[in-house]
């Protein structure tokens, strides 16, 4: 309890899922938060829920695949905040399973805008900003697509190749300004983004379960207990990773 007290930390997609438990364990454990998602409803919805329990947190509605709008996000954080601890660019899209070569252009260009350009156009600021301001950690969300091929899933796993390599080249060049930054891989997780891809392709669940040695998805809870612990002092010598969370998936 207590782990990030006075720790400053920012969360994008936070409104559902992954971002939501995230966001409800870090404010437990003494995190002001700072929670950014193009769902306005349901980030007002979450930062009313927190503010409840007398967590101190604000909701700012951004589109992280446009660089004005993320602009705007980061000169308020930088004018409004002392520093910025921790980042979690979690904020991501999937896409239905299709074959690479039916996959459209207008589909691709909008996983990549948001998976890859958005959580880039996002590490840009958060290095700036704790660059200036004495160091912070930054956490990016990946999958473990981005570490193995993810057949009928090309663009989504190719924009978590990427997000692995923005990850491992900022760590190198930052880890002088005390700038830790890793990214978590996990497998299929019981999140409302999973349960759409479910609608449309009944059979996932089951074969994703099966795809892992321990025979069941993960929860969103379990990713956001990794989370909490690499924003926490207690992993302040891990930079350069991405960590799969995956029941064995790749060993």
């Amino acid at each position: 309890m207590n782990m990030l007290l006075n720790k400053t930390i920012l969360i994008t997609g936070a409104s559902a899922g992954i971002g939501r438990e995230a966001a409800k364990l870090l404010a437990s454990q003494g995190a002001t938060l700072i929670l950014a998602d193009y769902d306005k409803v349901q980030g007002e919805i979450l930062a009313k829920e927190l503010a409840a329990e007398d967590y101190p947190c604000t909701f700012t509605e951004v589109d992280i695949s446009k660089a004005e709008g993320v602009e705007a996000l980061f000169e308020m954080i930088d004018q409004q905040y002392p520093k910025l601890d921790c980042a979690i660019n979690n904020a991501g899209i999937a896409h239905s399973l299709l074959p690479l070569a039916k996959i459209d252009e207008e589909t691709f260009d909008r996983v990549i805008n948001i998976n890859l350009k958005g959580t880039w156009l996002c590490m840009k600021h958060e290095l700036d900003i704790m660059s200036r301001k004495g160091g912070g950690t930054i956490i990016n969300m990946a999958s473990v697509a981005g570490l193995n091929s993810a057949a009928f899933f090309g663009a989504y796993s190719a924009s978590k190749h990427g997000v692995i390599g923005l990850t491992k080249t900022a760590a190198v060049e930052y880890a002088k300004y005390n700038i830790r930054v890793n990214a978590l891989c996990p497998s299929p997780i019981r999140t409302p983004m999973f349960e759409a891809l479910q609608q449309a392709a009944p059979d996932v669940v089951t074969k994703a379960a099966e795809s892992n040695p321990m025979q069941r998805l993960g929860e969103p809870e379990e990713i956001a207990a990794a989370i909490a612990w690499l924003c926490s002092d207690a992993s302040k010598f891990i930079t350069g990773t991405a960590i799969p969370i995956d029941g064995g998936y790749c060993a």
